[in-house]
C-alpha cells in the first residue's frame, strides 16, 4: 500500500481454528482487499480455537464490508467485530504501560480519578467504577449502581473463581487500599489477555494507592 494513500484503519477481532496456516489465510484475504495487517494480539486459546485482535489498514473506508465477508469466507473463521481506531494506535502492553505511568505521574490527590480514567482507557470500556466499603468512590461513563454491580459480582465469583463474570464485564481487586474497579463495555465480549492485562495494571495501581 502506498503511503500516499489515504488510508482507514480498524481494529478485526477474528476467531479462527487453532491450526497451522490458519491465521495466514486470513491475512491472505484481507490482502486480498488492499487491505495490510499492521498489528496482531492473540487474546485467547482455548478449546480448538484462537482469538486473535487484528490492525488492518484499508485504502478505503468501503473496504470493510468486503473484508469481512472475505474473512468469512475461509472455513471455521468467523469476525466477532470490527471499530475503526480513533487517534494513533498503539498496541495493548504499550497502552498499559503508558497509563500506568500517567498515574504513576498523577499527583496523590488526583490519583483515583486518574485511575478510573486509565482503567477506561485501557479497557475500551463504556463506564468504569472504583469501590470501597460499598460506595463508588470514583466513577467514569453512566455506571449502574454500586449494589447491582457488587450483587453481579458476587454470583459469578461463587459459580466460577476470582474473575469470572459477566462475558462483557471487567472487574480486578485492590487489595492493599480495601478497594475494587469494575469496568463494562456493551457488545463486545472481554477475552482473557484483556483480564491479565488489567489486573496487572491493577496491581502497580494499587501499591501506587497503597
Amino acid at each position: 500500500m502506498s503511503t500516499l494513500e489515504p488510508v482507514h484503519t480498524v481494529i478485526v477481532r477474528v476467531w479462527l481454528p487453532d491450526r497451522p496456516g490458519a491465521l495466514g489465510q486470513v491475512a491472505s484475504r484481507i490482502g486480498a482487499v488492499r487491505g495490510d495487517v499492521l498489528g496482531i494480539e492473540i487474546l485467547e486459546v482455548g478449546g480448538g480455537r484462537v482469538i486473535d485482535e487484528l490492525v488492518v489498514a484499508l485504502p478505503d473506508a468501503e473496504l470493510v464490508d468486503l473484508m469481512v465477508n472475505e474473512v468469512h469466507a475461509i472455513d471455521g473463521v468467523a469476525v466477532e467485530h470490527v471499530r475503526p481506531i480513533a487517534g494513533d494506535h498503539s498496541d495493548g502492553g504499550l497502552i498499559a504501560l503508558s497509563v500506568a505511568a500517567e498515574v504513576a505521574e498523577t499527583d496523590p490527590g488526583n490519583r483515583l480519578e486518574a485511575f478510573a480514567e486509565g482503567v477506561q482507557r485501557l479497557t475500551e470500556s463504556d463506564w468504569v467504577m472504583v469501590v470501597r466499603a460499598g460506595e463508588a468512590v470514583a466513577t467514569c461513563g453512566a455506571a449502574p449502581s454500586a449494589d447491582w454491580v457488587t450483587s453481579l459480582i458476587s454470583g459469578s465469583s461463587h459459580l466460577g473463581g476470582s474473575h469470572t463474570a459477566a462475558g462483557d464485564m471487567f472487574w480486578a481487586d485492590l487489595p492493599a487500599v480495601g478497594m475494587w474497579v469494575a469496568a463494562g463495555r456493551e457488545g463486545r465480549p472481554v477475552h482473557e489477555r484483556e483480564r491479565v492485562r488489567l489486573d496487572l495494571f491493577v496491581r502497580i495501581a494499587d501499591s501506587l494507592f497503597g
